[in-house]
């Protein structure tokens, strides 16, 4: 597996990162392990989790992921990069959610606690919370880095305005730098490439984007109807959202298309869809998610074999309606 720096910072990552939504929610602990074992044996030494997820629905499911793979972690912690997320709510009070100080500070222990490890190499804001003043946020997350319990921040779902706002006091102030963004992005879902890609590629700041097959939409396995019990698209309160992203007649469209193309190239469709994203050099690893071991195959060979620059321009060509899609949709 092919390495490549995180950003302007010193540390080297795998070229794909193994997302973990799915643990203690689709998959019990022994499925988790074992797709967590396929990963290391594909070279994927790079695991984001959360506290939270919103494919959970309830209290009941906070810290259950960062719990599997604080277990699966134990005796090869240093052999992995490991970075989780707070903000989601993580219990009954209204302070326990959020990007103040007191929740960060409070979910940054209680993170530690489940992982079981006296750091992460990156904590990250998992949402943006306008009730927060930014620079309450950011000189939480500083003092999350001075105290060791992480070796660097980033944010995720933040729109490219409030990245650079982040970007800007950071650096007046002398705080720990923003040095990643996870986004949504997809060849279904193109809208960052107008303003947070282009930032993010000038300011050297990593980009990790989340669903890259779209939910698992982008593998070709779902045909228009009622979605299939058991899958990303029914289960929890993220059923409906996910739905409300991809499940309509003119995805559907775009996916046998897309068939097509993967048929031309002797791929498959997830394949095409994930070297589609690695393609672009704003993107530093995908997160790649899985509720079987044999579902990362597909995105273990787009990781070897590059995409030809003209299918790529094709795949571009299909795609390009949704380059124009509400960010915050």
């Amino acid at each position: 597996m092919e390495h490549i720096r995180f950003g302007r910072t010193g540390l080297s990552v795998s070229r794909l990162c193994l997302g973990t939504m799915t643990f203690g929610l689709q998959c019990d602990e022994a499925q988790s392990f074992a797709i967590l074992d396929a990963a290391a044996e594909g070279g994927v030494d790079f695991i984001d989790t959360a506290d939270v997820y919103p494919l959970g629905g309830d209290l009941t499911s906070v810290g259950r992921t960062e719990e599997i793979v604080g277990k699966w972690l134990s005796g090869r912690r240093h052999r992995h990069v490991l970075a989780t997320k707070c903000v989601g709510r993580t219990g009954p009070d209204p302070w326990d959610q959020g990007m103040s100080r007191k929740h960060v500070l409070d979910a940054i222990d209680a993170s530690l606690r489940r992982l079981g490890t006296d750091y992460v190499d990156l904590y990250q804001l998992h949402a943006y919370d306008s009730t927060t003043p930014l620079d309450e946020a950011l000189e939480a997350l500083d003092a999350v880095v001075r105290s060791g319990k992480a070796r660097y921040v980033g944010v995720s779902n933040w729109p490219a305005h409030k990245v650079a706002r982040a970007l800007g006091r950071a650096e007046l102030k002398s705080l720990a730098p923003i040095v990643s963004v996870q986004p949504r992005y997809n060849l279904l879902f193109r809208s960052f490439e107008r303003d947070l890609l282009p930032m993010c590629a000038e300011e050297g700041i990593a980009v990790i984007p989340y669903n890259p097959l779209a939910g698992g939409f982008l593998t070709g396995k779902h045909t228009a109807g009622p979605a299939a019990e058991g899958t990303r698209f029914t289960l929890g309160k993220a059923g409906a959202m996910y739905q409300d992203r991809y499940w309509h007649d003119r995805q559907f469209e775009a996916v046998e298309a897309l068939r097509g193309l993967a048929a031309d190239a002797g791929v498959s469709l997830a394949t095409l869809a994930v070297g589609w994203v690695l393609a672009n050099p704003a993107v530093t690893s995908p997160i790649i998610g899985a509720s079987k071991p044999e579902q990362l195959a597909d995105s273990l060979i787009a990781a070897r074999a590059p995409l030809p620059d003209d299918l790529k321009a094709r795949l571009d060509a299909l795609t390009s309606e949704w380059r124009a899609v509400d960010a915050e949709r």
